[in-house]
């Protein structure tokens, strides 16, 4: 079936069961890349690591917003 039948097919639900459908497929368009996750975790961990190690030193807050 094209994206054409559906549609129309989708427009012939009651009002309930085409905003069940609109939910549902915006809710599968929010959901997280696991590989992308993957690699924000590595970064992450690998910024965190350079801070803690003293390569990465922090700027406060304060002196950020005077720039």
């Amino acid at each position: 079936m094209d994206s054409k039948n559906i549609i129309q097919n989708a427009l012939n639900l009651s009002p309930a069961e085409r905003l069940f459908i609109i939910e549902t497929l915006s809710k599968s368009l929010s959901e997280p890349d696991k590989e992308i996750e993957k690699y924000w975790k590595e970064e992450v961990e690998k910024r965190y690591e350079a801070f803690l190690s003293g390569k990465v030193k922090s700027i406060p807050y304060d002196e950020i917003l005077k720039k």
